[in-house]
């Protein structure tokens, strides 16, 4: 017989509600295949509006912008309203954000295009910020860490449909976009510009319905609050100045927050310029096959996150991600110096590492602080995902200033070094408070 859900005084459940956990976890392939069709746009619109590949990074600037911009608004209805209230307007905003593509496609302006990025950005924020920590409080508090690991594990599944939806209905055969251009005349390179564009409203079609199918179960599954309890308690109630004084003081949380951002800077840097690396290599492919190095980069995410699942029940999780920090920065030193495809190899692998480094980083954050202060903590949490729109940026203006987008790749490969140092860092911690309980 199922036990009876029970939900503790700090927002946690006796046990995991299984139909409401899978629910959630369906979230996270859905801002996957967002987040990886920027990848097939910063390709695109390289081509089709002459763009440097420090313009082209703004795509992602108008992507993570929009997290880090509403990730606060969004804690503050979570935490007048719900988990639930907060990815119903999640993916409502989602579902206006992919609306505006068509208007996009038809103007076929960059900045049109960027309005739309940031319209679908702003939807993913409420959808990550209330998900993310949802997943973490749906079942027992000790195994928290576990199960935002188990989420994040479908998030790579997205990513991967992202790409193939791009690869097929944004791309096409023959040359690549850069040969069959300089073979047309100015009137034919705008219609065919024109028709580029035009695709790349197909994908978002697709999400869309599934968009309104998830939209529809939240809005007829009842689901637990799991909020902590504090209207009892008028000494627990902290409004956000309160809360932004306690983090602020928080060093553990400190540090988790500069290392998620990072961390997406990172990841974010490595994946907005694969397809570019492999088209700079060898310049006889097209965008359709280059595609494909993205998506063994996604199966390698996906890959190594099950790898990770498996180490991190035998070893400390800071254990296994300082290795997998140290192996991150060979590399990318790799993929930066040797002048060959093999290159490209080196950034799919850097993949298998990324796995389980943002739902590490996030729960273990997440941990150091005060109940009274999570659903903030969560959404400063998110807010870290700026460093998306950072990384790629700088790695843009590197390539242009170098005139190679392959020697830019030094870049992520001295983010994966500080986190090297950061997770050597946190394993320390972990056995010097291990050893301190035994003394104890």
């Amino acid at each position: 017989m199922k036990k009876k859900l029970i939900q503790y005084s700090d927002g946690y459940l006796n046990r995991v509600p299984i139909l409401q956990f899978i629910l959630v976890t369906l979230l996270f392939p859905l801002w996957g295949a967002a987040a990886s069709l920027n990848e097939i746009l910063i390709t695109q619109f390289k081509v089709v509006f002459e763009l440097s590949d420090f313009a082209t990074a703004f795509v992602q600037s108008a992507f993570y912008g929009g997290y880090f911009l509403i990730a606060i608004p969004a804690a503050t209805v979570i935490k007048k309203t719900s988990y639930r209230v907060a990815i119903i307007i999640g993916l409502l905003l989602y579902i206006i954000g992919c609306y505006l593509f068509f208007p996009a496609s038809n103007m076929a302006t960059y900045g049109m295009f960027l309005v739309a990025i940031f319209g679908i950005a702003i939807g993913l924020s409420f959808l990550e910020t209330s998900a993310n920590t949802y997943a973490t409080m749906l079942g027992p508090k000790e195994s928290a860490t576990r199960r935002i690991n188990l989420s994040q594990l479908f998030n790579p599944i997205g990513n991967i449909v992202g790409i193939i939806l791009g690869k097929y209905f944004v791309f096409t055969d023959g040359a690549s976009l850069e040969s069959q251009l300089a073979g047309m005349t100015p009137a034919e390179a705008e219609v065919f510009s024109q028709e580029m564009l035009q695709r790349t409203l197909v994908p978002y079609q697709f999400i869309l319905i599934i968009l309104l199918v998830v939209l529809l179960m939240f809005l007829f599954v009842k689901f637990p609050k799991t909020k902590p309890e504090t209207s009892k308690n008028v000494k627990n109630k902290v409004n956000l100045g309160e809360t932004l004084k306690y983090l602020s003081k928080n060093n553990p949380f400190k540090k988790g927050i500069l290392a998620q951002f990072i961390y997406m800077a990172l990841q974010t840097t490595v994946w907005s310029f694969t397809i570019r690396l492999a088209l700079e290599i060898n310049p006889n492919i097209n965008e359709r096959f280059a595609s494909n190095f993205m998506i063994y980069s996604f199966v390698a995410f996906f890959v190594g996150r099950l790898i990770a699942n498996v180490l991190m029940t035998k070893f400390k999780p800071t254990f296994v991600l300082t290795i997998y920090g140290i192996i991150g920065v060979a590399a990318l030193t790799y993929t930066a110096f040797v002048p060959n495809m093999t290159a490209v190899y080196g950034a799919i692998f850097v993949s298998v590492l990324f796995g389980p480094c943002w739902p590490t980083i996030y729960g273990r954050t997440l941990e150091t602080v005060d109940d009274k202060y999570r659903e903030t903590a969560g959404a400063i949490l998110v807010m870290a995902i700026i460093g998306g729109a950072v990384g790629p940026v700088v790695q843009g203006f590197f390539s242009d200033m170098f005139g190679s987008l392959q020697l830019s790749f030094i870049i992520p490969m001295l983010f994966f070094l500080y986190l090297a140092i950061y997770f050597l860092s946190e394993n320390k911690n972990d056995s010097h408070v291990k050893e301190e309980s035994k003394i104890a």
